[in-house]
């Protein structure tokens, strides 16, 4: 083998043939498995890939001289002879995730068992659809990559995603940079050099909280993002739900209102045109500009412009706008979380984005409206939580996803 990236770039369609590659094949095999099951012994690995003894044997300790797979020694049995154990090498492969936002960027190394190595994040970027904002991001992940401490050889994959319509299989952006002959995954892999997954924010935290989060064993989970967007992930019989296009998710485009106001879609009516954190922002500054009061005046007064978070934290310190605001829009989703739950039947509701940090002033509303519009049966079989994960989900679980499509899980 010459490097790790040339193993596993392999594909079963690849010219190579033979013994030789269907050796890759069973390798990489090997690899998965114990990146999902963890440790375990030649003979599991025999019986779960049904290999011969002596080609897992044989495989196995080539993985061990490449250092990819380590011998961890005699497990103990309840009577003769003691097989060794064998794990994953976690310093062997790396993995790379990058969340584009709207206002930050965000950047993760992980191994092989997903464990985060090293997290950074630039608070100074801008999303904006022009070619000057492509080159700033490409420079930050080069930068990211070049200092992140880990040899270059060994980050086998590069996942990015950002907000918007995104399709995984064609690598491009339909809301941003979308006038490039090139796809965006072409120009960052041609940039960076090392192989990339591009794809949407709301996905890649789904995929997150599903396998770290407390709905691991879950199989059926939605998890509900209410940032200044609002969107859903879907996992269906443990695994997320793309559709045709890669589009499936975009819940906050759907016609839920009867009122005048032009979504950034550009239809009208939009469940974002009244729920989500830029319309909160816009109705607080219309509310004040009317004469309400709020603590928030005062910064507003000052032309300095206000952010859901802002309004989060005013409702937290008790200014009884920004408190009806945040419920009155935990309401609205509410109703519209019935009828996702009428629909996919999910085991649990996960809410993240900047609104879920508004705890029950939110919650209380949506678990109120959901029960109130959702069939009974349904609403009593889903379970409701809070996102627990840190701000980097969207970066890590994009970095799980390139991992899962480079090791061929």
């Amino acid at each position: 083998m010459t490097s790790l990236t040339e193993f596993f770039n392999k594909h079963e369609d690849d010219a190579l043939k033979g013994i030789i590659h269907k050796n890759s094949i069973i390798k990489r095999n090997i690899i998965a498995h114990m990146a999902v099951n963890g440790e375990c012994t030649l003979s599991e690995l025999t019986k779960e890939l049904h290999i011969s003894v002596p080609t897992i044997t044989k495989l196995v300790q080539e993985l061990v001289d490449e250092h990819i797979v380590t011998d961890l020694g005699k497990v103990e049995t309840p009577g003769g002879r003691r097989p060794n154990i064998f794990g994953l090498t976690n310093s062997a492969i790396y993995f790379a995730g990058v969340n584009v936002g709207r206002d930050n960027m965000r950047f993760t190394i992980t191994d092989l068992k997903n464990e985060i190595i090293k997290e950074e994040a630039d608070f100074t970027f801008e999303l904006q659809d022009r070619p000057q904002c492509i080159e700033r991001i490409c420079t930050n992940i080069e930068n990211f990559i070049s200092s992140c401490g880990i040899d270059r050889s060994k980050i086998l994959g590069l996942g990015v995603c950002m907000t918007g319509r995104v399709n995984p299989e064609t690598g491009r952006s339909y809301k941003y940079f979308t006038s490039s002959e090139q796809s965006l995954r072409e120009i960052i892999e041609n940039r960076i050099g090392i192989r990339v997954l591009l794809e949407n924010d709301t996905r890649a935290r789904c995929y997150a909280e599903y396998t770290t989060g407390k709905s691991k064993d879950d199989s059926n989970v939605l998890y509900l993002h209410m940032g200044r967007g609002v969107a859903i992930g879907i996992v269906v019989d443990g695994q997320l739900y793309y559709g045709k296009s890669g589009f499936a998710g975009e819940f906050g485009h759907i016609p839920f209102f009867d009122n005048e106001i032009i979504c950034s879609c550009g239809k009208k009516g939009c469940l974002e045109t009244e729920v989500s954190g830029i319309a909160i922002e816009e109705k607080m500054c219309r509310l004040i500009d009317e004469g309400s009061n709020t603590i928030l005046k005062e910064k507003y007064d000052k032309q300095k412009s206000l952010h859901i978070d802002d309004i989060i934290q005013a409702a937290k310190n008790d200014d009884n706008l920004s408190i009806e605001l945040i419920e009155e829009a935990g309401e609205k989703v509410g109703k519209a979380v019935a009828f996702l739950i009428n629909t996919f039947n999910p085991q649990t509701v996960i809410v993240g984005g900047n609104m879920a940090a508004a705890g029950d002033y939110i919650m209380l509303p949506l678990k109120s409206a959901t029960n109130k519009y959702s069939l009974n049966l349904v609403y009593k079989d889903t379970k409701f939580r809070v996102s627990k994960m840190s701000e980097n989900a969207n970066a890590q679980g994009v970095a799980m996803l390139i991992r899962n499509k480079v090791i061929g899980l």
